[in-house]
């Protein structure tokens, strides 16, 4: 019997591991927002490090984060760190492209909960007479993603917080 249910077990942990080795080696997320402010105005909240804090659905997530501005907070070069609680983590960011008012490139390092790097990329298009904003974040798939994959979805784990940080994006930018 015990024979039987350790073989049970070692089926179903071979079967977990191969159904994971075949999910996508990449992901991507996106979420679009229009926003009734010009490019210029949005991509100001969006450039600075020190503005996200209006924005950013992370910074409510943990109010006693610890944060690290690096001597540069805007623009090409900036950098930004923190380190938060468990539902925001450890980690950096690096501005690796700044075209305003169109587009931000960032390099975003996770290290806890776990260890990723990730480019985000935010597209700002002008659109009735506001603007489109696009956010999206793509990466690699290591084997513990693909594992977590077979029981969550990454798009539904983290685009909700897209979707409200657009929507504090939108609010900021459209006030006054």
């Amino acid at each position: 019997m015990l024979k039987t249910i350790l073989i049970v077990i070692a089926l179903v942990f071979v079967a977990l591991i191969g159904f994971a080795m075949t999910k996508p080696d990449d992901f991507k997320i996106e979420r679009k927002a229009n926003i009734k402010a010009p490019p210029e105005k949005v991509f100001a909240f969006l450039n600075d490090f020190k503005q996200w804090g209006a924005w950013s659905p992370w910074e409510k997530k943990d109010p006693n984060m610890k944060r690290n501005f690096g001597a540069n907070t805007s623009g090409k070069g900036a950098t930004y760190a923190w380190d938060g609680n468990k539902d925001v983590g450890q980690g950096s960011m690096e501005v690796m492209e700044s075209t305003p008012p169109s587009r931000l490139a960032i390099k975003l390092n996770f290290v806890k909960p776990f260890e990723a790097s990730n480019a985000v990329d935010f597209t700002l298009t002008p659109a009735g007479g506001g603007t489109e904003v696009t956010w999206a974040m793509e990466g690699k798939n290591n084997f513990m993603s693909k594992l977590m994959q077979v029981f969550m979805s990454m798009d539904k784990m983290v685009g909700p917080d897209f979707e409200t940080g657009l929507a504090n994006l939108k609010a900021a930018a459209e006030k006054s």
